[in-house]
């Protein structure tokens, strides 16, 4: 048990599936678990463990923003000794070519800052994902009707933006997508010799003002989920 975290010993799986929203950390366990049990619910941030096709994973909330990923994802590691941590979250489309509902598999994630940033001083630390779970993220999405595109994403640790002309530069140098947690995630599974990957479906877009009412956005999105759990455990 930790201060966010009511499990106890043993009842967090080495793979964390964390998507933003404990709604549909809850959607997701009782749809893609087999036994799923709740193990945590502390602030109301959801977690539950069960097993896909016979590998244990838990599904755990994060909340929004990556102070709050942070202290999750610190929580998992140091007291729970998760292994791997897949963010599963929505996010919002940058490019002309990237549609509502497509998948983005996060390559990389930039950010102007995070709770990391003061570590590195100085430094433009790059955060990127683990390669193995790239690659079998990539070849899970293959198989899928969705359209996937694999590059950056910016971690944004704002929700109302009013820099426009940062975006415009984001569109300019190729990012896919704006979220908020990635970027936080990939430097503490960097500096803790973890995996880490974020996979995510674009809920609305920046330039054409399309958008997913709520509920869709937290009971939907059933392919990135499958992408993830097969991206874990390809090989096992």
């Amino acid at each position: 048990m930790t201060v966010h975290i009511g499990a106890a010993p043993g009842d967090i799986a080495e793979t964390v599936l964390m998507p933003g929203d404990p709604y549909r950390a809850r959607w997701a366990a009782e749809t893609f678990l087999k036994d799923a049990k709740l193990v945590n619910e502390v602030r109301g941030m959801l977690g539950f463990t069960g097993t896909w096709n016979g590998h244990r994973v838990t599904i755990q909330g994060s909340g929004m923003g990556m102070p709050s990923l942070s202290i999750y994802a610190n929580e998992l590691i140091s007291s729970y000794n998760a292994q791997t941590l897949i963010r599963i979250g929505s996010c919002g489309g940058m490019q002309p070519h990237v549609g509502i509902r497509d998948v983005i598999i996060a390559m990389t994630a930039s950010t102007i800052t995070s709770p990391s940033s003061g570590i590195f001083r100085e430094l433009n630390f790059a955060p990127t994902a683990d390669w193995s779970l790239l690659r079998a993220a990539v070849a899970a999405a293959e198989n899928r009707s969705n359209k996937t595109h694999v590059g950056g994403i910016y971690s944004s640790d704002v929700f109302y933006s009013e820099r426009p002309d940062l975006d415009d530069q984001m569109v300019r140098h190729g990012i896919l997508g704006v979220e908020m947690e990635a970027a936080e995630l990939y430097m503490l599974a960097a500096r803790h010799g973890r995996r880490a990957l974020a996979i995510l479906t674009v809920s609305d877009h920046l330039q054409t003002g399309e958008a997913l009412p709520s509920e869709d956005r937290e009971k939907t999105f059933g392919d990135m989920v499958e992408i993830a759990l097969e991206a874990a455990f390809s090989g096992s």
